[in-house]
């Protein structure tokens, strides 16, 4: 195949002028199609190192779970927890009639395709009662975390995964990724979640991998896995039998007997994930498939490299506190990042509409889709005491003020909520940051402008804000390390037998 580039408006004319060449070829270039490249036409160029890594999935035993589709305009899924338990409270009340219900104008009384509304209803009626332990966690997007109300009886749930709920255990750690890039700009291509997830978490589909796997009924009757599990409820380690051998020869012990060792290759994977010269050095490889991860030669290598991971796990965990980035003392760069402010100084007042999100982040498209907006921000310098905030935490990270300005940026943002309210300095590269294709803190907005979300944000909401600019710049300070863990393991990789 022969392959060329055409950009611009002028594309299309371009593109016809380039036939009047005496030698048309001679402005292309060959690709070779091929197995390990899901023979793509486009030119590519991936190392052959790369190719001898193992992928994400040749680590897994269980194939990676799809994650869950709601379809139901999130009528089961949203931020606010008590409206979602009033309202299906009142759809597993046989006492409620369906006029009662369909004065919510909500989507589980409208019929849609693969969704008869009363008949599902009828279904879900004779199947179960309102479970509140039903009531979960749900990892929408990164850095996003809802409720749902789940339940594994069709057809409330579009796609419900029956075997991934099989699998799942609330806190349950989980790598999500997906089998291709789905975005040019995609940045790390590997999130950490403990909620069930959501199918478009990760584009183009959320593949999940949790850390263990739960026993099942059905699973423990399947092929091939009836010695892996046993006979008894322990949950195991979710690693292939190579995967395991490959922990064996590091001499590291049974990955069944607690969750730390069976997470060890999994926060290694996502401490490479995260490290910038991976992502640059690879982008052809990642872009086209699964991340292939390289793995440490020695138990200590891999010891120190998943301990980084769980430095990138935490600060992806919405829910997990963090010392000095989300609680206690707060460490000096990260104190002046994202505070909220008032135009013209004082107090902000939640009862009076001060934290309404109107500045234009989001609004409705067709279908309930969620189209996203440009918003309202100002593009500045720093400020003298932002500045020295930055540099003092440099010192304390052994990092010299260049690198520091190299990983948060040049310059900085404010990013307005309305016309009085606005949070004030988020690095350049913290508003930039994207994960799976999603640019992460304004996606997060456009979910939430008060259009959309039927009210004005909290004072919990408008933190969290805060906190995801702090966990994000805090991930941009650990890329210098997690570069050098990157380098170190490629260059002293363990030959991974089934590619050797």
């Amino acid at each position: 195949v022969r392959f060329r580039q055409f950009w611009g408006v002028s594309k299309r004319a371009d593109l016809a002028e380039s036939l009047k060449v005496p030698d048309v070829n001679g402005e292309y270039e060959t690709v070779n199609p091929d197995k390990s490249n899901r023979f793509s036409f486009r030119i590519s160029g991936v190392a052959t190192h790369y190719l001898a890594w193992p992928r994400l999935v040749d680590l897994s035993f269980q194939h990676p779970f799809a994650g869950l589709s709601e379809d139901r305009r999130k009528t089961l899924i949203g931020t606010d927890r008590s409206a979602i338990k009033a309202r299906m409270l009142m759809y597993f009340n046989p006492g409620v009639t369906w006029e009662q219900l369909a004065a919510l104008k909500t989507c589980l009384t409208t019929d849609v395709p693969r969704f008869d509304a009363k008949r599902a209803r009828q279904i879900l009626l004779q199947a179960e009662t309102y479970n509140d332990d039903r009531l979960l966690q749900y990892a929408m997007r990164p850095f996003d975390t809802q409720w749902c109300y789940y339940s594994p009886i069709r057809p409330l749930w579009r796609e419900p995964r029956p075997e991934y709920w099989a699998s799942y255990e609330v806190g349950t750690a989980s790598l999500v990724t997906r089998f291709k890039a789905a975005k040019s700009l995609e940045g790390p291509p590997i999130t950490f979640a403990r909620q069930l997830c959501d199918y478009h978490m990760m584009p183009p589909n959320a593949s999940v991998f949790p850390f263990r796997l739960r026993p099942s009924p059905k699973s423990k009757v399947t092929t091939g896995q009836m010695g892996l599990f046993g006979e008894g409820d322990t949950p195991t380690a979710n690693l292939s039998p190579i995967a395991r051998a490959y922990l064996s020869n590091l001499g590291i012990g049974n990955p069944d007997s607690d969750a730390e060792t069976a997470g060890l290759v999994w926060m290694h994977a996502l401490a490479i994930g995260y490290s910038p010269a991976y992502l640059s050095e690879n982008a052809d490889g990642i872009r086209q498939d699964w991340p292939r991860i390289p793995l440490p030669e020695s138990a200590e290598a891999l010891s120190a490299s998943a301990g980084l991971g769980k430095q990138v796990a935490v600060l992806l965990d919405t829910e997990a506190a963090v010392a000095g980035v989300t609680t206690g003392t707060i460490r000096p760069e990260l104190r002046v990042i994202a505070t909220i402010q008032r135009i013209g100084g004082g107090q902000l007042d939640p009862t009076a509409g001060d934290l309404a999100l109107t500045a234009g982040w989001g609004h409705g498209g067709q279908n309930g889709v969620t189209m996203p907006g440009k918003g309202r921000n100002v593009r500045r310098e720093y400020k003298a005491g932002e500045r020295a905030a930055i540099e003092e935490g440099a010192v304390a990270l052994a990092l010299s003020d260049e690198a520091a300005w190299g990983r948060l940026g040049a310059t900085t943002y404010d990013i307005y909520l309305n016309n009085i309210a606005y949070w004030q300095n988020v690095p350049a590269r913290v508003w930039d940051y994207t994960i799976g294709g999603y640019q992460v803190i304004k996606k997060w907005l456009s979910y939430r402008e008060k259009e959309l979300l039927g009210r004005d944000m909290t004072p919990d909401e408008v933190r969290e804000v805060m906190d995801m600019a702090r966990r994000i710049a805090a991930i941009l300070l650990l890329e210098p390390a997690l570069d050098m863990n990157y380098r170190a393991v490629k260059e002293t990789c363990y030959e991974w037998p089934s590619l050797a």
